[in-house]
């Protein structure tokens, strides 16, 4: 024998028992059910006997079937041709045999012999005969077909000399009506390796990207709400990937009550002890996630979850301290939580101006009143200092929305300068011969003569402008009276001697500082910005979103707890931190640097992701949907109804985790992904809790699984 065919004799026998070990590992001859009959390219019939259904524990709906021409007992299976290889199947229904009239007709004759005699079941003994028995016990099952695996060598094997590996196909490549294939149906092992199935190349980006290809057990298999045991089954392991989630847009459905919140637990967890991972599964990868909690479930200990709260996950990590690992933030103190960052700026300070006022803006309701939308054009942009004018305004501008801060009940840092000195025309007080006419005269405020009802307040707030250290309060009153001053005839022939010896030509109050002054007067003005009050601290100096965003980047579990906070402001608040995390993470794409590798959890989605169907890429949780992957921003998020959730982001979602919803709306908008109308009925009917239907980046078709109970002390 030369060389070469010994070669090829080793390689094909390397590929025998290659072969040979797949097939008898997935196929179980003893779990054989019967025939499948009839097939296309979307469904396969399948006649099926009582005896095999019993044997192998019952057939129940959305149970996975195998059909093969394949002996495993062969020695000989040469894994290149069309009959090497099993199609996956999903059991759908009943269906109808071409005897199942006749059968029926006998049954029911059988049961009129027995009928009202309670001791007695029309298929006993005495009552039907054997071979009738064996007849009737055939029956047809209704099948879908999810996809063909086969052997295949490695893509990187130009020569087929290294082992086989196992390929998953979400179809069907050929079909015969008229050649017979064997029926399983698979358990233990087999099932395990069918249902966990992930394309290699799939583990090997994860590699390549993050450096990680580890698994971690998510639940059980698990067919129907009917969930018996000793059918083989029941310790059949789910396994996920977490680096599935990263930069990836992930859904959890169903109603209140039904496991929504224990998965994400479990999600994150399992994103979280990727920094430790088991011996030779990676390198250590360190996630940024944050977690914004509506109801407080992941911040504080609860007895919904047996005090098991995901804020002590470091716990499960020898040797690790809660500084490094997990931090939480919030708007008020926890006794339990001492630790807790106060999700709290100062709306005073200089470099806080805009922040607040974002915060500000954010917490009005759209189609506000006039007065408020114009207030929300208000923008504090440094200016030049060189520019004296400039300067000039912009100080008069920011000594008003102070004062209105103060008439708001925004406690005043004790530290903070407050001067008026140079901000004021003296003209504006005493009034002056205007510049086109030295005979013509305009009084002030001091002597004003066309509201005289109101020239002893005029001249009040003449005294507070005039006095270097007023306080924020007067000065807000003061700056209500110029408001009024501003219309009368006294001010107007002011403002057109202001702009006649102006070199710029333009007005004394600029429309930015009337807008101020509008929201200072308004009766009800400083009461809406009153509404944020609980976001401002006199005594902090940073900001609480660059501080989150600075957690995320160390690779840290950050708790948001919403728990105690307003809707709006809870919302204005997660749009502003969600801002800051994307435009941070894009400066990092766009200058050329890997940006930090972020996960971020929405519970009670409904609440901060918008509706509807159209394109609003002003939304940031829009923007982060389409454009999150590319700046390696994750995101999951949670909520009772598909239909909730903006078109555009449902679009971009790969991974789906799906628990009982009650209503055929929520049913039909999800069954427009994958191949979630398989379960339609069942996601509708089934309400246990825990029990879902997911679907990952890493599994090719949507699995049933019991999804396991979080623990922090396992």
């Amino acid at each position: 024998m030369t060389i070469e065919k010994g070669i090829a004799k080793d390689i094909e026998n390397l590929h025998d028992n290659d072969a040979k070990k797949w097939f008898q590992k997935l196929i179980q001859k003893d779990q054989y059910v019967g025939e499948l009959y009839s097939i296309n390219y979307e469904s396969a019939k399948i006649q099926i006997h009582d005896t095999e259904r019993q044997k192998v524990g019952g057939i129940p709906s959305l149970s996975f079937l195998i059909a093969t021409r394949v002996d495993p007992d062969s020695t000989n299976i040469d894994f290149k041709t069309e009959d090497a290889a099993f199609i996956l199947l999903r059991v759908m229904d009943a269906a109808q045999l071409p005897n199942s009239a006749e059968a029926e007709r006998i049954r029911v004759e059988t049961a009129q012999r027995v009928s009202g005699e309670t001791d007695k079941h029309w298929d006993g003994e005495g009552i039907m005969d054997t071979k009738t028995r064996v007849y009737l016990g055939y029956a047809g099952v209704e099948c879908r077909i999810i996809g063909t695996f086969y052997l295949e060598a490695s893509p990187e094997d130009k020569n087929h000399r290294g082992h086989l590996f196992l390929k998953f196909g979400s179809d069907i490549s050929n079909y015969y009506p008229n050649r017979g294939l064997k029926v399983y149906k698979p358990n233990g092992k087999a099932l395990e390796d069918i249902v966990n199935y992930t394309d290699p190349s799939n583990l090997q980006e994860h590699i390549e990207n993050y450096g990680t290809a580890e698994k971690v057990k998510l639940g059980y298999i698990r067919y129907a709400s009917t969930n018996r045991k000793y059918q083989q089954i029941d310790d059949v392991p789910i396994f996920i990937y977490p680096a599935d989630l990263l930069s990836q847009k992930s859904a959890l459905f169903g109603m209140t009550r039904t496991g929504k919140s224990n998965t994400t637990k479990i999600i994150a967890k399992s994103v979280y002890e990727l920094r430790y991972p088991r011996e030779g599964e990676g390198k250590p990868l360190r996630i940024g996630q944050v977690i914004f909690d509506p109801n407080g479930e992941y911040a504080n200990e609860n007895v919904q979850d047996n005090n098991s709260a995901l804020k002590n996950v470091w716990q499960l990590i020898p040797n690790a301290t809660k500084e490094n690992e997990v931090v939480t933030y919030g708007i008020h103190t926890h006794d339990n939580d001492p630790g807790r960052k106060m999700m709290l700026i100062n709306f005073y300070l200089d470099e806080n101006l805009q922040i607040g006022k974002d915060i500000i803006d954010s917490s009005f309701r759209r189609d506000e009143a006039k007065f408020i939308e114009s207030f929300k054009q208000v923008i504090f942009t440094v200016p030049d200092p060189s520019d004296r004018s400039s300067t000039t305004r912009y100080n008069r501008r920011v000594l008003a929305y102070r004062s209105l801060l103060a008439k708001a009940g925004f406690e005043i840092p004790t530290n903070l300068t407050i001067t008026t000195t140079n901000l004021f025309k003296s003209e504006l007080f005493d009034g002056r011969p205007t510049a086109r006419n030295q005979n013509e005269r305009f009084n002030g405020m001091l002597n004003v003569q066309s509201d005289l009802n109101n020239a002893e307040r005029y001249r009040s707030a003449v005294r507070i402008f005039k006095t270097a250290s007023s306080s924020l309060q007067s000065l807000a009153n003061a700056f209500a009276i110029l408001f009024d001053f501003m219309k009368t005839q006294e001010f107007k022939d002011f403002e057109r001697w202001y702009i006649d010896q102006s070199t710029s030509g333009e007005n004394w109050a600029d429309e930015d500082f009337r807008k101020i002054l509008e929201m200072i007067w308004r009766p009800n003005g400083a009461k809406q910005i009153g509404a944020v009050r609980d976001n401002h601290s006199a005594s902090t100096s940073s900001d609480y979103a660059e501080d989150i965003y600075k957690d995320l980047v160390n690779g840290k579990l950050v708790i948001i707890d919403q728990s105690s906070g307003e809707p709006e402001l809870n919302k204005s608040s997660a749009d502003r931190i969600m801002w800051h995390i994307f435009k941070q993470n894009q400066k990092e794409f766009r200058e050329s640097r890997t940006p930090p590798e972020l996960l971020v959890y929405i519970e009670e989605a409904h609440t901060l992701l918008p509706t509807g169907s159209d394109l609003d890429l002003s939304d940031v949780w829009v923007r982060t949907a389409k454009e999150g992957s590319k700046y390696r921003i994750g995101m999951v998020y949670a909520t009772q109804e598909v239909s909730s959730i903006q078109k555009n982001i449902l679009k971009n979602t790969a991974i789906w985790f799906i628990a009982h919803l009650n209503n055929t709306d929520e049913t039909k908008e999800l069954c427009k992904y994958y191949d979630f109308a398989d379960f339609e009925p069942s996601i509708r009917r089934a309400q246990d809790k825990g029990f879902l239907r997911v679907k990952t980046l890493s599994n090719p078709f949507v699995i049933p699984i019991q999804v396991d109970k979080f623990d922090v002390t396992t």
